[in-house]
C-alpha cells in the first residue's frame, strides 16, 4: 500500500502548485490542517479515507485523481531489474512494463517463453487487438484456430477477445513484446 501514499503525495502536491494554492489555502478550503497536508506531501503521513475525502471535496476533484498514478512524462523500464508479473519457473516469464494507466487504452508487456514452454492468456474482451514484436527466437501463436508463426524481426497483430497461446517451439528462449490496444473505449 506504500505506492497509494506515494501517488497521493505526488498527485497532491502536483494539483496544488498547478491551481497556484499555498499550503494555507488548501487547508481553509479542505478543513485538513496544513501540517497534514505537508506530511501527506511529504509521503510521512496515512491520511484516512475521511481526509482523502475531505482533501478531494476542498480541492473540487475526484478522489480517484489522487490515488491514480501520477502521471510521468519519462519513463524507461528494465523489465530483467523488476520481478516479473507472472512467473512460471522454467516456462515462461510476463513483465507488465507499462500498465494500462492515464488513459487506459493501451499496456505493455514483455514476455520470454522457454524452449517446450506454453504462455496461455485468457480474452482480453471486446474490441481488444494485440500487436507483438518477436526481438529474440520463433513464436507460435494460436487464438481463434489460427496458428501463425512470428520470426525475430517480424510483428503480428490479433484480436484478442478470445482465449488465446504463445508456445516456443524452437530449441532457444523466446522473447517479445506486447502492445495491446482497447479501442472500444
Amino acid at each position: 500500500m506504500e505506492y497509494l501514499a506515494h501517488n497521493v503525495a505526488v498527485n497532491l502536491n502536483r494539483i496544488r502548485m498547478g491551481k497556484g494554492m499555498s499550503l494555507d489555502v488548501v487547508s481553509e478550503q479542505t478543513g485538513v490542517s496544513k501540517s497534514m497536508l505537508a506530511q501527506i506531501e511529504k509521503g510521512t503521513a496515512n491520511p484516512s479515507l475521511g481526509v482523502l475525502g475531505k482533501i478531494a471535496s476542498g480541492l473540487r476533484i475526484s478522489f480517484q485523481e489522487l490515488v491514480d498514478t501520477p502521471p510521468v512524462d519519462f519513463c524507461l523500464v528494465s523489465p530483467e531489474e523488476t520481478v516479473p508479473t507472472k512467473e512460471l519457473e522454467g516456462k515462461y516469464k510476463v513483465w507488465t512494463c507499462f500498465p494500462y494507466e492515464d488513459n487506459h487504452k493501451a499496456e505493455i508487456y514483455r514476455i520470454d517463453i522457454e524452449p517446450g514452454g506454453v504462455y496461455v492468456s485468457g480474452a482480453h474482451g471486446e474490441k481488444t487487438r494485440e500487436y507483438l514484436s518477436v526481438t529474440e527466437g520463433t513464436l507460435t501463436v494460436e487464438s481463434k484456430g489460427v496458428i501463425q508463426t512470428v520470426e525475430t524481426n517480424q510483428m503480428y497483430r490479433f484480436e484478442t477477445d478470445s482465449r488465446h497461446e504463445y508456445r516456443n517451439e524452437g530449441k532457444v528462449k523466446t522473447s517479445f513484446i506486447c502492445f495491446f490496444l482497447d479501442y472500444g473505449r
